[in-house]
């Protein structure tokens, strides 16, 4: 008798504590849909999930919670399409692949993510690193650490001494000849190889390197680096897993091979062309501008030292270029989500890419739909990330100010729930 009167009050105090709703009151509501602002809306809140979006100040229950924003703007959560938690720019950084052991890169992550979060980025995906990224996002899932949501693609595929041959730049001695496990294919088997150990290492997407880098130790920055063979193989081996491919690219050849691959997105995009523009509209490929990084390692460029001698003069010449060629293709009606590059510069910052494209044409509504539903839509994920709307997790940022008509109010976020829970208030 007294186990189950015990047992019905535990399920009393437990169907309470389910029970209890957040009421987040918001002066002006931008749901990420819809090209209007709504004023005086709350936003309800069960678990994590939204469960109503209503006009005025609801009151809430005696035993639920309210979130007073009615003097600030609330957006979805932000999404950055690319990023890397595992590094953060210094001069002479370079060294830190010789003298970093895998703690050493996890430690750093984990203050990377927890910075990216306060941000008001509540998901990511992670394009690249040594695989300490995946592990990241599954310290984030189980709770352990502190970070907005990552998609990752764990280690970037590249073709021997292309732009993510982890050996690029050693002395002869120390290069070796890296493989599919490594990330470095050549050839169609290598390709579905590649594709399948990131399966197998716990990746959720796949990124290729389809063209050389700014910041790899080689001198061609922009030169194409598989065939277009090799792309389709990778493409057609990613569909069998369930993956999407992202193809980092700043040479034009480099992105049309990339594009009749077959790839999802194109990141960065630098030297497009018109023949590049109209494929990308042909195809419904995505372009991902990071205009930031061009920016930021144009500028680091100028600083001696920052940089070894073969990145200098293509951080000089590259990172100019991004936004110009991101505002023909917006222009043209090429889809955008926003994605920085962000480790190529500080994290944290990623709110400056808002600006950037604003500057360079964009609508302000269009760069955060660009940070939104866009984002979501291109991860596959826009039946729960995106939008402010019934049924969605309920990821909310909340900025102070007008971000239609202040673009530094992208770095004034005061407030930020991932998942119904609150990280920032």
């Amino acid at each position: 008798m007294k186990k189950t009167l015990l047992f019905v009050i535990c399920l009393s105090f437990l169907s309470i504590s389910f029970a209890q709703k957040t009421y987040i009151w918001c002066g002006s509501l931008i749901d990420g849909i819809s090209n209007n602002v709504r004023s005086n809306m709350t936003i309800v809140v069960e678990k994590n999930m939204i469960i109503s979006v209503e006009n005025g100040f609801r009151t809430a229950g005696t035993e639920d919670k309210t979130i007073d924003l009615k003097t600030k703007t609330i957006t979805p959560g932000w999404i950055d399409m690319h990023v890397h938690l595992e590094s953060e720019t210094k001069k002479g950084g370079v060294a830190d692949r010789f003298t970093k052991n895998p703690a050493d890169i996890a430690f750093e992550a984990t203050k990377y993510a927890t910075v990216t979060l306060s941000a008001g980025f509540t998901t990511v995906r992670d394009l690249g690193g040594s695989g300490v990224n995946i592990s990241l996002r599954n310290a984030i899932n189980n709770g352990i650490v502190t970070g907005p949501r990552i998609y990752t693609t764990g280690k970037a595929i590249a073709t021997t001494g292309g732009h993510a041959d982890p050996t690029s730049g050693y002395r002869k001695d120390l290069m070796g000849d890296p493989g599919p496990k490594e990330g470095v294919i050549n050839g169609a088997d290598d390709a579905y190889h590649a594709v399948r150990e990131r399966y197998k290492e716990g990746s959720d997407l796949i990124k290729i390197t389809a063209t050389g880098g700014v910041l790899s130790q080689t001198k061609d920055g922009a030169g194409a680096q598989f065939t277009e063979e090799e792309i389709k193989a990778i493409v057609t081996a990613a569909k069998d897993y369930g993956f999407k491919v992202a193809a980092h690219g700043h040479g034009a050849e480099g992105i049309k091979r990339a594009i009749r691959g077959g790839v999802n997105s194109i990141e960065h995009g630098t030297f497009m062309d018109d023949e590049g523009i109209d494929l990308m509209k042909k195809y419904g490929t995505w372009l991902v501008p990071t205009i930031t990084a061009g920016k930021s390692t144009a500028d680091s460029a100028k600083i001696p030292g920052y940089y070894s001698d073969i990145v200098t003069p293509k951080a000089l010449v590259t990172g100019l270029q991004i936004q110009a060629t991101f505002a023909k293709a917006y222009k043209a009606g090429v889809k955008i989500a926003f994605g920085t590059d962000a480790g190529v510069f500080k994290h944290g910052l990623n709110w400056v890419e808002f600006g950037y494209m604003i500057e360079a044409g964009m609508q302000p509504m269009d760069a955060i739909k660009a940070a939104t539903i866009n984002a979501a839509e291109l991860l596959g994920e826009r039946d729960k990330l995106g939008s402010i709307e019934v049924g969605k997790l309920a990821d909310i940022v909340a900025v102070d100010g007008d971000p239609l008509t202040d673009l530094k109010v992208f770095g004034k976020v005061i407030f930020v729930m991932k998942d119904g829970i609150i990280y920032k208030q």
